[in-house]
């Protein structure tokens, strides 16, 4: 009895010990916002999230959200401990602008890195239109309402001296935009994201869909006015039955964090992402954008200084400060 007693006083004091090991070797939960589960931001996500887990202190959880906006502002509720955005609603947050004018400016997060170019992508099934121009008087999805999306789709608009009461605006996510244009309910819709995008990829595939150009004097005047894009070649046989080569614009897509966590921690989560961009690029296409050199330029808020220690190391210096401070 007494050997009994002994054993299972050696057993529960095991149990205890793996059960005190297991919680000091467990990984912080990190919730990563993404975007719409038909575009980039969710399925890229959802990769860069499982390497982040594997090669980090963290467990981090990728989840669908309304995009940019939602995922800058969950970070601030203190939801979200990162996030996908465009560099341009980026910018519009950190200083309180367009889609932030009236939640006023954020400085609760930093920037890891930016990833890949995220593409305007302006698509039909309409054979009448051929440009930005013939979209007036048409019923065209510009994104959900205070979307990156939507601000994208103003920009292209008011190049070509259309006005949102010049068309039949509709707010769709990429899902909806797709299934709209699919039935006919929609003439035209904006998806920006970076190419192939499964939404256009899928409505290629099945029923066939034309993308028109953004160029020309057209697009000379929206990099003049809005400096936070650049031009950009949607290459040929991108999408099915894509012959010719498209002609656009970009804003880059973003992961931000929160300004709270650790610097340790986002070291590691920014290494995770860049030390193995090879194998992140075997699992998807836009892992083959993953550089130092589009991580670290043309953004409008600071760097979290986890991240900033990682490009250090790598010969690349960026600002952790304000670029109003002093």
């Amino acid at each position: 009895m007494k050997r009994m007693k002994k054993t299972l006083a050696l057993l529960l004091a095991a149990v205890l010990s793996c059960t005190a090991l297991a919680g000091c070797s467990s990984k912080k939960r990190m919730m990563f916002g993404t975007g719409g589960t038909a575009g980039t931001y969710y399925s890229y996500g959802g990769i860069l999230a499982q390497y982040m887990t594997n090669y980090s202190d963290a467990k981090v959880t990728a989840v669908s959200t309304g995009g940019s906006k939602v995922n800058i502002q969950s970070i601030q509720d203190g939801d979200f401990q990162m996030g996908f955005t465009q560099s341009d609603v980026l910018a519009y947050a950190w200083n309180g602008t367009k889609s932030f004018e009236k939640d006023g400016p954020t400085h609760d997060f930093r920037v890891l890195g930016g990833l890949y170019a995220e593409t305007v992508q302006l698509l039909t099934m309409d054979d009448d239109i051929d440009s930005v121009g013939d979209l007036k008087g048409k019923s065209v999805s510009i994104g959900e309402a205070g979307s990156g999306v939507y601000f994208n789709a103003l920009d292209v608009l008011e190049g070509a001296g259309i006005s949102i009461d010049d068309i039949k605006p509709q707010y769709q996510s990429f899902e909806d935009s797709k299934e709209s244009l699919k039935d006919g309910k929609i003439d035209a819709a904006f998806i920006v994201a970076g190419p192939p995008t499964s939404a256009i990829t899928e409505l290629a595939t099945t029923n066939g869909v034309k993308l028109i150009n953004i160029d020309g004097d057209l697009r000379d005047k929206i990099l003049a006015d809005c400096p936070y894009y650049t031009a950009y070649e949607i290459p040929a046989d991108t999408y099915p039955g894509q012959k010719d080569p498209v002609q656009t614009i970009t804003v880059t897509a973003t992961v931000v964090v929160s300004a709270g966590l650790d610097d340790d921690t986002v070291y590691n989560l920014t290494a995770a992402l860049f030390d193995h961009a090879s194998d992140i690029a075997k699992e998807n296409a836009k892992g083959k954008e993953l550089n130092l050199k589009t991580a670290t330029e043309g953004m409008e808020a600071p760097f979290h200084a986890g991240a900033a220690k990682y490009y250090k190391e790598h010969g690349i210096t960026v600002s952790t400060e304000d670029k109003g401070e002093k």
